[in-house]
């Protein structure tokens, strides 16, 4: 009895309801609302947003400059230097998102697809910067006067100079 002293209370505050108000309480099922488009129909995935854009800078900036697997693998970039990098590699991977996509894009499902692109050239424009930054670290000085091999070499692959 003591159990059902609780329950008690709560049916003096609801009344129990009826079938005919129950039906009544019950939206109508839409037509044709299967997809995310007519559930969301305002929420616009691509482009992202500038504050958006500029974290992914920020982070990236962190990414090269801070402690992180990255920095710890290639080394770390100051920061001066890696914001100008972050800056670049975010803008890199924008327009080649951005080419891409339509316009604007026909659906959620596109702005997604399209954003996950995006996340993907950020990620591989970083790994580029911090492998080559690294390579270039480790490449000895250039000598002044590169052997004939080398000349040789580069001459032929090279193409002329051009007059302008």
């Amino acid at each position: 009895m003591a159990e059902d002293a609780p329950n008690a209370g709560a049916q003096d505050i609801h009344p129990a309801r009826t079938e005919a108000s129950a039906d009544a309480a019950t939206p109508p099922a839409p037509a044709e609302k299967s997809s995310s488009e007519t559930l969301f129909p305002s929420l616009s995935i691509w482009p992202p947003s500038q504050r958006t854009r500029d974290a992914v800078v920020r982070r990236v900036v962190q990414t090269l400059s801070a402690p992180s697997v990255l920095s710890q693998r290639y080394g770390a970039i100051p920061e001066p230097e890696a914001e100008g990098a972050a800056a670049a590699v975010e803008a890199e991977a924008f327009a080649a998102a951005s080419e891409s996509a339509a316009a604007s894009p026909a659906s959620l499902e596109d702005g997604i697809e399209v954003l996950q692109a995006y996340s993907k050239e950020v990620s591989r424009r970083l790994l580029e910067l911090a492998k080559s930054r690294a390579a270039a670290a480790a490449a000895p000085e250039t000598p002044a006067e590169p052997s004939a091999e080398v000349s040789e070499a580069s001459s032929v692959t090279a193409p002329p100079p051009t007059e302008e």
